[in-house]
């Protein structure tokens, strides 16, 4: 017997094997009458009759039988291999391979002629050939898919696996991709998310290893992942803590997608924690990052029991704020405008309620944040320092589940709402302050007068509409309102909405397309004894355009593109008479607009196991728009009254004044050992806006500016270099990063400058040099009965503003501290476990004390007294800490309960350390006296209950 007629015998027997048990007529008829073949792939030997139709929308099945009709073939197939699948297409007397071929193109089917009997037959996946391997007679396993005979020598062999039907498996046996004798290779790659089951969630940090080769890869933020496998049979081993470990068979007939379905498991462990992200920090590329996951906030005590990433965020190494109850955060010692902070992709101007004390964003509705502060990924861009891009949860799909918390300020509430199982959702989150007790606790004798209230809510939309569309939508407003005196009443809110739709164009590539829209405003509304009552109010608003793609090339390069545009539209400022008796006279600034666009392209490179780099270019863009008047002044002369030569009016959308450049992105890690590393990064970037203020700190009634034809966009350089080393089986993390940063063009103001409804506020500005540089520590135990992190920081923040004129010129020209410039900064979380219910936490902070300016002496100058003040922030006030403590009671753990629910006693500031919030000057009998003020200078107290069900 010849090999191809041997061929032949073989795929009788293994048809029949296949079919054994099936009903279907057709196969039936084929059975019964199967004798010795020849198998044609590239060809017939007789004309090939044709076929015309019009197929809109029709089920495969019937075009099948509509082929059947108008030739003299008929068809051999499983019905549900075609089940589902529809066609859309036109032939006008087609023959019928090439119709077939097109048919058949976006499916997983294969057909093939029997050239004697004029039937087709039409395989899953797979590829027949006539021809057999060496050896393979005496072997009874059943072949899958083989290789084509006409294929070359180095093409892959066929594949085979075992057909034992006694094999007990959770999973059907996966078939990726679908066979093509033209393109054969050794290897193919497989891309696909891991999901929660139970809430819709991707899965982050899921370790998927295949037991063959061991090769493992671990899922992204988003879920995804890729492999380069090797053709045919592979069994992958899916593991991560909290998920139920799962092995998956996959045969791989080409490039294919593959979502995994995970379910949540608990597993007992005795004295070892496998993390799938164990070696994270070590292999990542990227430096300067940090992950704060919603839950890390539970078990740290803070002020009233308020669960807060962003104060958990000022507990990490190069992260503070310019004092406690202070707005903003300052990173690697830029200004707080320097963070580009991202709720769902949309801005959020103020992330902060009542004078920076809470988070402006509910507990139980965010997911986590993923902070940058070193080397950004070169998507993102607009800001010189940081990076804080937060994610809300996806609601859960399977059942409705709720969690919320009861305060001596404030409540919570977030409810999770399937709208279509498995596929969509809707989370709805509330938060508000019911209580101003707080306020009359405090030691500030105008504060204990005051009142405020504030309340913030969120919803989010979700839709995995398949496997390659996922929309989600997110709305989201807050409001503070507060009286500082009983004449005054500020208000502010923050209002967004971003639409994101990610999409898997291909095996290789996904994409995101995200429109998103931010407005943040403030206003006063002033009501006093005399005829000077106004209202008054401010605004900025964005909205964005961006369109962001991922492909995976090969094993070593993955490329990150894309672009986006934003359109700015400010309103700089308003104010009117409240009344008809007030004597204010209305004044309404110019509003300002502008576009800000970007191109960007990221290659992530993986050279080998040792060592990766991450290079990347973003072109960034910025055009000042009219409808505006603006001055011009004289060249090299200080911008003031005297010395304007001209105004300009420009008209609607006519151009002012153009800004950008290209921004470099270049990060590289090399690992010495599985669990050592060195990372090091270099950057640059554009910031278009500003803040003004000449506040010690930063304030809710802070204006945002422009760059436009007198104030520069600002320029930012940063080197950063860094170790980072695991210890006792991944137990402990410890790291160590220096950076320098230069800064150009940062704002600053003039002695007593008037910043607010300003019509020409550049008169006011000064633009000089900034230059930030420091050593980061982080020491963190992840796991066991005591566990936390120290974190300590050496840093200098320092300014320059020097000029030829002494209006322009600050302490000579010479660099001087900022305001929020603190050179020691250490904290201390831990959080000791007792038993599974009950558990102590403590937070331990001390800050060296903020730069100010003291007046050092009086003088008198035509029968007038006028102090004489140091040099600016010459001196600092007192060093700060503060010590918190919580205990924390967890429900027991019984599974059919209402309600789980978790109880946090805490006391913030234990030790009632009076720490200075300012530190101000009076004079008083012809003596200039310091007093001092403080936020929280007794301990203070609470009672938080949790709930979840």
């Amino acid at each position: 017997m010849t090999k191809q007629q041997k061929g032949s015998c073989f795929f009788q027997t293994a048809i029949k094997k296949m079919l054994s048990s099936t009903t279907n007529r057709h196969f039936k008829i084929f059975l019964s009458s199967l004798t010795l073949f020849s198998i044609t792939i590239t060809g017939y030997s007789q004309e090939l009759p044709s076929i015309s139709g019009q197929y809109s929308a029709t089920a495969l099945k019937e075009v099948i039988v509509d082929i059947e009709k108008q030739t003299n073939f008929k068809f051999y197939f499983l019905d549900q291999w075609v089940h589902g699948i529809s066609i859309t297409k036109t032939y006008e007397n087609e023959d019928i391979n090439t119709a077939l071929q097109t048919v058949l193109e976006n499916t997983s089917l294969n057909f093939h002629f029997l050239e004697s009997q004029k039937r087709i037959i039409l395989l899953e996946n797979t590829i027949v050939y006539d021809e057999l391997p060496n050896g393979f007679f005496g072997s009874e396993e059943v072949i899958v898919a083989n290789s084509n005979t006409q294929t070359k020598a180095t093409a892959p062999p066929p594949t085979f696996y075992s057909a034992n039907t006694q094999t007990k498996r959770n999973y059907d046996v996966a078939k990726i991709g679908k066979s093509d004798p033209n393109h054969l290779q050794e290897s193919y790659r497989l891309t696909g998310r891991a999901i929660n089951s139970k809430t819709g969630e991707p899965i982050q940090d899921l370790a998927i290893r295949v037991k063959t080769s061991n090769q493992i890869t671990v899922t992204d933020a988003n879920g995804n992942y890729n492999l380069q496998l090797p053709a045919g049979y592979n069994v992958l081993s899916i593991r991560a803590m909290g998920i139920a470990a799962t092995d998956r068979e996959i045969i791989m007939f080409n490039n294919g997608n593959l979502d995994v379905l995970m379910e949540e498991g608990l597993q007992q462990l005795d004295e070892v924690v496998v993390e799938a992200d164990a070696f994270k920090n070590v292999e990542d590329a990227i430096t300067g990052s940090e992950q704060i996951d919603s839950e890390e906030s539970k078990n740290i005590p803070l002020v009233l029991g308020e669960r807060d990433i962003l104060s958990v965020a000022k507990a990490l190494p190069g992260i503070s704020s310019a004092g406690e109850g202070a707005m903003g955060l300052n990173v690697r010692g830029g200004k707080t405008d320097q963070n580009l902070v991202l709720l769902d992709d949309a801005v959020i101007y103020n992330p902060q309620h009542f004078f920076g004390i809470f988070q402006a964003l509910n507990p139980f509705t965010t997911k986590g944040v993923d902070i940058y502060k070193g080397a950004i990924p070169v998507e993102f861009g607009g800001r010189l320092s940081s990076v804080f891009d937060i994610r809300t949860k996806n609601g859960n799909v399977e059942k409705f589940s709720g969690e919320g918390s009861i305060g001596p300020v404030t409540g919570n509430l977030a409810l999770e709402i399937p709208l279509e199982k498995e596929k969509s959702s809707l989370v709805v989150g509330g938060r508000g302050a019911y209580a101003d007790w707080i306020l009359r606790s405090l030691d500030d004798e105008s504060l204990r007068n005051s009142n405020a209230s504030f309340f913030d809510g969120i919803v989010k939309y979700h839709n995995k509409i398949n496997d390659k569309n996922e929309v989600k939508a997110t709305a989201y407003y807050s409001r503070d309102a507060f009286s500082i005196t009983s004449d005054s009443l500020y208000n502010y809110d923050n209002r967004l909405f971003s639409v994101r739709w990610d999409h898997r164009k291909s095996v290789k590539t996904n994409s995101a397309l995200i429109v998103d829209n931010s407005n943040y405003g403030f206003g006063i509304d002033f009501d006093g004894d005399t005829n000077t009552d106004f209202k008054l109010d401010y605004s900025i608003n964005e909205t964005e355009l961006k369109y962001k793609l991922r492909t995976s090339i090969n094993d070593k390069n993955t490329l990150d593109y894309g672009g986006s545009a934003k359109y700015y539209s400010v309103n700089p400022g308003s104010i009117e008479p409240d009344g008809s008796e007030s004597n204010v006279i209305e004044l309404t600034i110019d509003n300002e607009q502008a576009l800000e666009a970007a191109l960007f392209i990221g290659d992530e490179i993986t050279f080998n196991e040792k060592l990766s780099v991450n290079l990347g270019v973003r072109y960034a863009f910025f055009a000042s728009l009219g409808e505006a008047t603006q001055r011009t002044y004289e060249e090299g002369m200080p911008k003031n009254e005297s010395t304007v030569q001209d105004t300009i009016a420009y008209s609607s959308n006519e151009n002012i004044k153009t800004y950008g450049g290209p921004e470099a992105r270049i990060s590289t890690r090399y690992l010495f050992t599985p669990d050592f590393s060195v990372k090091a990064s270099l950057n640059n970037s554009y910031q278009f806006l500003h803040t003004l203020s000449n506040n010690t700190t930063v304030s809710p009634i802070d204006t945002w500016k422009l760059s436009d034809l007198n104030i520069e966009a600002q320029k930012g350089y940063q080197a950063s270099l860094g170790l980072y080393k695991n210890f006792k089986e991944n137990e402990y993390e410890l790291s160590i990063e220096g950076y320098y940063k230069k800064m150009e063009n940062v704002l600053d103001f003039k002695t007593g400058a008037n910043l607010f409804l300003n019509e020409n506020v550049e008169t006011q500005i000064l633009q000089g040099d900034g230059k930030a540089y420091g050593v980061e520590f982080l020491l963190k135990k992840k796991s066991g009965d005591l566990n936390g992190w120290l974190s300590y920081t050496y840093s200098r923040s320092l300014y320059r503003f020097d000029s030829e004129f002494s209006e322009e010129r600050i302490n000579n020209g010479e660099f001087f501290p900022s305001n929020f410039d603190k050179p020691h900064d250490v904290s201390v979380i831990t959080n000791y476990r007792f038993t599974k219910r009950y558990s102590l936490s403590t937070n331990f902070v001390y800050q060296t004390g903020r730069p100010i300016t003291y007046p050092v002496g009086t003088f008198r100058f035509n029968n007038a007294d006028f102090v004489a003040f140091s040099d600016r922030n010459e001196f600092r006030i007192p060093d700060f800490y503060r010590l918190d403590l919580g205990l924390n009671i967890e429900g027991n753990h019984k599974k059919n309960k209402l309600a789980h629910s978790f109880v946090t006693i805490s006391v913030y500031n234990v030790l009632g350390r009076n720490n200075p919030y300012s530190v101000f000057f009076v004079t008083d009998d012809g003596e200039v006296k310091a007093l001092q003020s403080s936020i929280f200078s007794v301990p203070i107290p609470s009672i938080t209950y949790n709930f979840k069900f």
